[in-house]
């Protein structure tokens, strides 16, 4: 049950120049400024708004909404006005604005502290160094298998890539192998037919004198894995985890580990002690929203604080010295839990979203939300702003590396090194050694 809104404050606005910062839930979630004459991009289709907003939060047409931020440029030069979650770790109220003629009438559903700044992206940066998080240290450079092979990534993929790193002598300190290695999703150690030895793989990575890193989602349960089928009572019940695209073992929906189970929570740290132990030291864990949906678990955790104990198991798992990245993970809850976060929507080789939802795959939507999120790169963690593509089926492809460099987040190149032309080669190296200093 949410709680019913009450008024925060009033404020007087000049309705032609005065701009509204939304936050959204999670990575994925569009985020930005708006015009007040502007309409905020919204969920499109009912999955969507499980899977990339905030779950069971509907906002009413004409209301800018932001869940546990919004930010209000009043536009007649009087300051900038943050409305922030008074325990933005365990409590994340949704905070609204109406405008109505020249005034702002903000209302939220649970406690908020008010603060004052002199732009929105500064006044949201003051409040993220206000909260005394460790800076996080540098980022290693990155390649990922996600961008070019998607689900179909094989062994020979990845060792086809790890010499091409050498011949085009490029600065990737990791080698990250994405979705596709695993027979399902749940069942993390169990190898897809493509991969013949995960634990030879890091070491061929290793031995080439890069780090070896590996995906997982590691909340989702596959209803048709080993894992659900040997272990359905270390599952949330009662929790929608949604679908999130049409590849293999996604074109249904999905189940959530209830890590509050002890068995559960047992199984979840040794797949991570497992993979540290071959040799795997860079972990990008994905598709987070769903450790933090409500349902029933086993303990009496509410699912905040589920989810934050399951991503502490998992960094006492892979220990202090491995590199954590976070992505579609409920933001405000995350602070203070990873070294990197991805901070947009998933960037693709176009640049428009399916049916315009900013929460979905494009160039445009993780430009902007990954333009409404530079204040918290350097202050919550570092930003994941998502991968370089330079390859030249890319759609502006010039733009995007572009966005990548200015962010000074994060670097990660997603392409077959082999497919790059000159620019390509010239983009990824430039970038990829500008991130290495």
């Amino acid at each position: 049950m949410h709680n019913p809104f009450t008024p925060v404050a009033s404020v007087s606005v000049d309705p032609r120049t005065a701009r509204v910062h939304e936050e959204g839930w999670q990575s994925w979630s569009p985020s930005g400024a708006y015009a007040l004459d502007e309409t905020p991009y919204r969920p499109t289709n009912d999955n969507w708004a499980t899977v990339c907003y905030r779950p069971g939060v509907t906002v009413p047409e004409g209301t800018f909404q932001g869940e546990g931020l919004l930010a209000l440029d009043p536009g007649d030069g009087s300051p900038v006005r943050l409305w922030a979650a008074a325990e933005p770790l365990t409590e994340v109220p949704s905070i609204r604005l109406l405008v109505e003629g020249d005034t702002a009438e903000i209302s939220a559903d649970g406690p908020v502290k008010e603060f004052t700044g002199t732009g929105i992206q500064s006044t949201l940066a003051d409040w993220a160094a206000g909260l005394g998080v460790a800076a996080p240290g540098p980022a290693p450079t990155v390649w990922c298998s996600w961008y070019e092979y998607f689900t179909a990534v094989t062994e020979d993929d990845i060792h086809e890539n790890l010499r091409a790193m050498d011949t085009l002598d490029l600065p990737i300190d990791v080698v990250q192998i994405d979705d596709g290695y695993q027979k399902a999703l749940g069942d993390w150690l169990t190898l897809s037919g493509r991969f013949r030895s995960r634990a030879g793989i890091a070491e061929a990575i290793r031995a080439r004198g890069r780090r070896a890193g590996i995906w997982t989602a590691p909340f989702l349960v596959d209803p048709a894995s080993d894992l659900a089928a040997e272990h359905p009572d270390w599952l949330v019940r009662g929790a929608d985890g949604g679908f999130a695209h049409a590849g293999r073992n996604w074109g249904h929906d999905l189940s959530i580990l209830d890590t509050t189970h002890p068995a559960a929570a047992e199984y979840l740290a040794s797949v991570f002690t497992t993979l540290r132990s071959e040799g795997y030291d860079y972990f990008k864990v994905d598709f987070l929203y769903a450790g933090a949906m409500d349902g029933v678990r086993h303990g009496s955790d509410d699912a905040l604080q589920a989810y934050r104990s399951g991503i502490e198991l998992i960094r006492e798992a892979i220990g202090p010295d491995a590199y954590l990245l976070g992505c579609g993970a409920p933001l405000l809850p995350s602070i203070g839990l990873f070294d990197a976060m991805r901070v947009s929507p998933d960037t693709a080789p176009h640049r428009r979203p399916e049916a315009d939802d900013y929460s979905q795959p494009g160039q445009d939507p993780a430009e902007f939300t990954g333009v409404g999120r530079q204040w918290q790169h350097g202050r919550l963690w570092i930003n994941d702003p998502d991968c370089l593509m330079a390859r030249p089926a890319v759609e502006t492809r010039e733009r995007w590396a572009a966005h990548v460099a200015a962010t000074g987040g994060l670097m990660a190149s997603s392409d077959r090194l082999l497919s790059l032309d000159q620019w390509g080669v010239e983009t990824t190296r430039r970038l990829l050694t500008g991130a290495a200093r």
